[in-house]
């Protein structure tokens, strides 16, 4: 069970912990439990079952007692071993087995593209999956072995660090970064970090320490700092090695933060698909108390300051910042209309600053540096470094860290790239580039990204890649808004359509036209980046579309992608919308 409370930092009484220890129950949410949790919680029964029917690890009907989701993501899923196990147990994908014992799906990225594919069995992360661990597999369940004695290395996640870099080769002293910080006081501490030019990590690029510093300015009867460990951007595992290997700085940085901005409690809100790390994190944060770095008068300062973790259940809009408040609220993930923004009007409606797992790391390093170290580091426009999730068509896929400025080529020599077809930088809402545009350098002046570096070779079906993206974000639309949640699903269709050899050019135009449309009218950063990868592909792939469309003439687009992707590029940028705060 999870249900704790006090100066440790683990997780409380919160309606999505309880929810899962009801599922661990009973492989399911009774309707029964629903009710009893609405009492137990002070929660009308209608907010207990909203919150049930969104997230994607909740289910209403049983699953079986080896529930297995494996992830469909083009780095670290392989759908042909999920029908494979199908066949081999006689489960049809979706339901569960008649006898109740086993039940198999697929997921979005599970955070294990250096080491797919992948899968989550009762929610226990499991990698390097083959056709005979898949047989082993089968034989544990059919002989119904419980999942916690099944060996304990298909269980082992490896960090598979290839390159450190200012952050991760930085040595970093536990403590260290909170006794300068005490010591310099907050507001010269808030100028080391707006000194050292450090920006959001997660792709947008706020300005850390402006987000901070109208964060402290905003009156409220309590602030909070929130560490956003919800990256579910596919082809993104970074924060994961942060979290596993750096987990002190993760937590000195939201301590470093709190002290700046007057606030007595932080949350790190951990991605569902995270959950084995959370009895380590617990350990860390005992520690930490143990340390006096945590809790009352910390390292005998007039400073209190404690740490609790919430585990998400399967959302990627919950890596929106407002929607990840929302799910901390107990409540459904739905993105909010902002203004005002979460800096003056965040968790429980006070001022709240949310940072990414990377930018609350180099926040502790700054405080032990200083502002001018990092800010020694990277390009003009883009300082200190950037930690990548490299995955696809390499020889060593992994965590690369390099200063701002790096070239895409350079990247690609370094992780045993070679016939590259594409890449898509940034996850499937940033950028699909061309071979010619390899030299592009990485940074926020060009091409900025939170972590993903998908690599593509030629052997690759580029539309398959595409159609996969699509159908991530038709499924992960929180359905708030009409252009997202039916225009995701429209342009899903479309490629399909085009990909099985159906479609037209008309078909094509009409793809175009939505794209642009959810663009332009959705809600949130999840429909206004959607379209990007049908966008880039039309512009520099349009050979992929020309090869699977029912004329044979050649396939001439009747619109101006140049225009389109450049809309593109300046929505996907004002991700952070604090930016118009400045």
């Amino acid at each position: 069970m999870e249900s704790h409370n006090g100066p440790t930092g683990q997780t409380g009484a919160h309606l999505l912990h309880r929810l899962f220890e009801v599922q661990q129950q009973y492989m399911h949410i009774p309707k029964q439990s629903i009710l009893e949790l609405a009492g137990e919680l002070r929660l009308p029964v209608s907010q207990v079952e909203s919150v049930v029917d969104f997230y994607s690890f909740f289910h209403r009907t049983p699953r079986g007692r080896f529930d297995l989701l494996f992830s469909n993501c083009t780095s670290c899923g392989d759908t042909a071993m999920m029908r494979s196990l199908c066949k081999r147990l006689n489960v049809t994908p979706g339901e569960t087995r008649a006898d109740g014992l086993v039940s198999i799906n697929e997921t979005s990225c599970i955070g294990m593209c250096d080491q797919g594919p992948a899968l989550l069995v009762n929610s226990r992360t499991l990698t390097g999956l083959t056709a005979i661990r898949l047989e082993q597999i089968a034989a544990q369940i059919e002989a119904g072995v419980p999942v916690p004695e099944w060996p304990v290395e298909w269980f082992r996640v490896q960090d598979n660090v290839r390159k450190n870099g200012l952050l991760l080769g930085t040595a970093f002293e536990t403590g260290s970064g909170l006794r300068a910080a005490l010591e310099k006081g907050p507001e010269a501490m808030l100028a080391e970090v707006t000194q050292s030019g450090l920006r959001g990590r997660g792709g947008a690029g706020f300005s850390t320490g402006m987000k901070w510093k109208f964060c402290r300015e905003a009156k409220g009867d309590a602030h909070y700092v929130v560490c956003n460990a919800d990256e579910g951007e596919p082809g993104t595992f970074k924060d994961r090695i942060l979290l596993s290997s750096h987990a002190h700085a993760v937590f000195e940085g939201m301590s470093i933060c709190g002290h700046i901005i007057g606030a007595s409690k932080g949350y790190l809100y951990l991605r569902g698909e995270y959950r084995y790390l959370l009895n380590d994190l617990h350990a860390v944060l005992k520690r930490r108390h143990k340390a006096r770095l945590l809790g009352k008068h910390i390292l005998g300062q007039a400073f209190d300051f404690d740490i609790e973790i919430i585990v998400g259940a399967g959302a990627y809009i919950c890596g929106e910042e407002s929607a990840l408040i929302e799910s901390m609220e107990q409540k459904r993930g739905i993105p909010r209309v902002r203004p005002p923004f979460p800096v003056t009007k965040g968790y429980l409606d006070q001022p709240t600053v949310v940072n990414n797992v990377e930018t609350l790391a180099a926040a502790a390093l700054i405080a032990v540096h200083g502002g001018a170290w990092f800010s020694g580091h990277g390009s003009e426009k883009s300082a200190g470094s950037k930690v990548l999730s490299i995955s696809g068509d390499c020889t060593t896929p992994g965590v690369y860290e390099y200063p701002f400025g790096v070239s895409i080529q350079r990247i690609l020599d370094d992780c045993g790239a070679e016939d590259v077809q594409a890449v898509q930088v940034g996850g499937p809402s940033g950028t699909l580039i061309a071979p010619d545009e390899f030299e592009r350098k990485l940074g926020f002046e060009d091409l900025a990204t939170g972590g993903s570096f998908m690599i593509y070779s030629k052997d690759r079906d580029l539309l398959k890649v595409i159609s996969n993206f699509t159908h991530f974000f038709a499924h992960e639309s929180c359905g708030f808004c009409t252009p997202c949640r039916v225009g995701t699903t429209l342009l899903k269709n479309g490629l399909d359509k085009i990909a099985s050899g159906h479609g037209t050019k008309s078909d094509v135009d009409e793809m175009y036209r939505m794209a642009t449309m959810v663009k332009r009218r959705s809600h949130c950063g999840l429909g206004q980046t959607a379209p990007n990868p049908l966008l880039d592909a039309l512009k520099r792939f349009p050979e992929v579309f020309e090869q699977r469309l029912v004329h044979d003439s050649e396939f001439e687009p009747h619109f101006d992608l140049d225009a389109a992707l450049e809309e593109a590029r300046q929505i996907s940028h004002r991700d952070d919308a604090e930016a118009h705060l400045a």
